[in-house]
């Protein structure tokens, strides 16, 4: 169990994520390709990876370079998520790119103990072979993050609005009740139910960002060191997003009528079925009707949150709003 102490000013200082970290997702989405751990979550996501993969360039790098830097277990090289990801991929690259040779050295030092002399992984500690890195991995995000990069931000936009209501109903503890099965709030103490170590963490008024994720699975996961800028990512909940028809066009069809278009507009902010009906001006009897269509054409997301749903448009709702007005 992994155990996290607040003070106040930490809790002043812990914020959410507003978009998916670049790193952090291309770490996780590398151990979902290790285990069949969340295969059914990401199936159609897995099988297009190892098509789009297989006999290429990128998928020879994957197997030597990124799949043994990024292990299924219980540590990888910390220098490899750098804070500096919450600006972006370029950011983070950068970050990798100018990290300390010693704690590079360090860091891979620590994830290869079980080879003897020379390991190809310490060759990274030069900043040519780090420059290779940094190439591939940007080849990687384009290619494996990309496609489902929208998706991604669709569904942490759904978390940021439950986590918003919690917020403003309870305050921080609010915020961090109900983060998943595996954390529990009991202040000042967060705990890590399900984490792959026994420890204490002081956060001593640095705050903590909270990383929803999307391929994370299952098990929180956060950094080694625990004298850097504490982090936390967790998995985000799936939700009807995760499940959009291969052609979301053929749903669209469905889409006749102010009503329904009404409903959709009332999801801007994140809505209940309730708060629905009172914006869009129709019965509550209807709402959930236009919300599976809006849902299952890939309009807007739809999670449980305690007894009601709360539903918030995807990117390509805002797209589709954007284009008809």
């Amino acid at each position: 169990m992994l155990r996290i102490h607040f003070s106040e000013l930490d809790l002043a200082r812990t914020r959410l994520a507003d978009a998916p970290d670049p790193m952090w997702e291309v770490a996780s989405s590398l151990h979902r390709l290790q285990t069949g751990h969340g295969r059914r979550a990401h199936g159609r996501w897995h099988a297009d990876v190892m098509r789009t993969l297989r006999g290429t360039s990128l998928g020879r790098a994957v197997r030597t370079l990124l799949l043994p830097l990024f292990p299924r277990a219980r540590y990888f090289p910390d220098f490899l998520t750098p804070g500096e990801g919450a600006a972006g991929l370029d950011a983070a690259l950068e970050a990798i790119l100018a990290a300390p040779e010693r704690r590079v050295a360090d860091e891979i030092a620590r994830l290869d103990t079980r080879r003897r002399g020379h390991s190809p992984l310490r060759a990274l500690t030069g900043l040519e072979n780090r420059r290779h890195l940094t190439t591939t991995l940007r080849a990687y995000h384009q290619t494996v993050i990309g496609p489902v990069a929208g998706q991604m931000q669709d569904v942490l936009d759904s978390e940021r609005a439950v986590r918003a209501r919690h917020f403003l109903d309870g305050g921080v503890d609010g915020l961090l009740q109900g983060l998943g099965p595996s954390l529990q709030w009991h202040p000042p103490v967060l705990r890590v139910l399900d984490h792959v170590d026994d420890r204490d963490i002081y956060l001593d008024g640095r705050g903590l960002q909270l990383i929803p994720s999307y391929f994370c699975w299952q098990r929180p996961v956060t950094i080694a060191d625990s004298t850097l800028p504490q982090v936390l990512v967790y998995p985000l909940l799936r939700t009807a997003a995760d499940h959009v028809a291969a052609h979301p066009e053929q749903a669209l069809e469905a889409l006749i009528g102010g009503s329904r278009a009404s409903v959709l507009a009332a999801c801007m902010a994140g809505a209940t079925n309730g708060e629905i009906a009172r914006r869009a001006g129709v019965s509550a009897g209807t709402v959930s009707y236009h919300t599976r269509t809006l849902r299952e054409a890939g309009l807007i997301s739809s999670r449980r949150d305690a007894e009601s749903v709360l539903h918030t448009v995807t990117q390509l709702g805002v797209e589709l709003m954007r284009q008809t007005r």
